[in-house]
């Protein structure tokens, strides 16, 4: 039986995010490599991959201050700006994957997204639905999108996935970071944080105040944000047994990890149902 599995590598792991524009190229061609060898290793997996945009989107629209809104020309300016080295960094992570033996197709999101004051209204999944069904691997990305309140703003790989996961009903959604998983302090702040093993509905109020943002720059609200709209997606999704969250750092992680569901790694976030 085929299994749809949502997989996002996240933009701090494959860029350095405290410096513009600076790609860890060894990282991307070792996940990719990984995640060819899962596809070969299992037939029946079909994944839909997302990223972040790392020192390449945020820091361009941190500086035009695009997710808050668009509404003069040198903000506009910017809007296109941060659509275009968002896409430079899907080329590259395309480029990898392809180069990898992943039969990778790219996606525009910012092509048919819209948005309502910041909130996702609109995404077009039915290229998405073809290309899985062809066995092609779809690769979306945080990108710009129109606003009809704000003019313009930006949405997330997670938001994306949010979006999607109700109408591609995923098994599974792994986020690959730098960290273990969800840890109770910001591993910038210096505090030795501990793991968090798993997180539902429940139990994310006790958590919110310890996780805190992300380190360098994260327009789009850093772990707090990410966890948010993983439960929220975990609600809305009844296909969705969990979403994972597990670190990029450690080599063989993300190929045992799509290879076998019940592999114990980092945090998992449940909707917490009985």
């Amino acid at each position: 039986m085929d299994e749809l599995v949502f997989l996002k590598l996240g933009g701090s792991l494959l860029t350095d995010k405290t410096r513009p524009q600076v790609l860890r190229g060894h990282v991307l061609a070792r996940l990719a490599a990984e995640i060819a060898a899962a596809l070969r290793a299992c037939p029946d997996l079909r994944l839909v991959i997302g990223h972040g945009s790392g020192s390449f989107g945020h820091v361009t629209a941190s500086r035009y201050g695009t997710r808050a809104g668009v509404y003069t020309p040198e903000q506009w300016r910017g809007y296109a700006e941060v659509a275009r080295v968002a896409a430079e960094l899907n080329r590259l992570a395309v480029n990898a994957l392809a180069e990898a033996g992943v039969p990778a197709l790219r996606l525009q999101p910012s092509a048919s997204a819209l948005c309502h004051d910041g909130e996702l209204r609109t995404l077009d999944e039915r290229p998405i639905v073809a290309a899985l069904a062809h066995g092609l691997t779809p690769v979306v990305y945080g990108d710009v999108a129109l606003d009809d309140v704000r003019g313009g703003t930006i949405i997330s790989t997670e938001e994306i996935f949010r979006w999607l996961a109700p109408r591609l009903n995923p098994r599974r959604v792994v986020l690959v970071g730098e960290v273990a998983g969800v840890l109770t302090a910001d591993p910038a702040s210096g505090v030795r944080g501990e793991l968090v093993a798993e997180i539902t509905p429940a139990t994310l109020p006790h958590l919110a105040q310890a996780l805190g943002g992300s380190r360098g720059i994260d327009v789009t609200g850093g772990m707090v944000a990410k966890v948010a709209e993983m439960l929220a997606l975990a609600q809305a999704t009844p296909s969705l047994a969990a979403v994972q969250v597990i670190s990029g750092w450690v080599p063989g992680l993300v190929r045992a990890v799509l290879v076998d569901p019940t592999h114990r790694a980092g945090t998992r976030i449940t909707a917490g149902r009985v």
